[in-house]
């Protein structure tokens, strides 16, 4: 889902490794360096005219599309040269 929303910070699954009868996947993300602090209220403005919704805290809620973006802070929600990117970001479908 992160993927077809930001592909500019896709992730892409290397595998599977295997702790105390864990499984992890191992994935990549592009690096994106930051050079400036992120708006918080750019990203709503851009979620806004996305048809997202804020719910609460840096959490949306899209209800045509059925999906909750959280944990949209300005630590997983990085501008450079003035571009938002979006790393880390937790999707759920409702």
């Amino acid at each position: 889902m992160a993927n077809r929303h930001f592909p500019d910070t896709a992730y892409n699954l290397l595998g599977f490794f295997e702790n105390e009868n864990i499984i992890y996947a191992v994935v990549e993300q592009p690096f994106v360096e930051a050079d400036e602090p992120t708006n918080l209220n750019f990203v709503e403005q851009l979620l806004n005219s996305n048809g997202f919704q804020k719910i609460r805290n840096n959490d949306y809620f899209n209800p045509e599309l059925g999906i909750i973006l959280e944990d949209l802070h300005d630590e997983n929600v990085l501008t450079y040269k003035g571009v938002l990117y979006f790393i880390d970001t937790v999707f759920y479908l409702k």
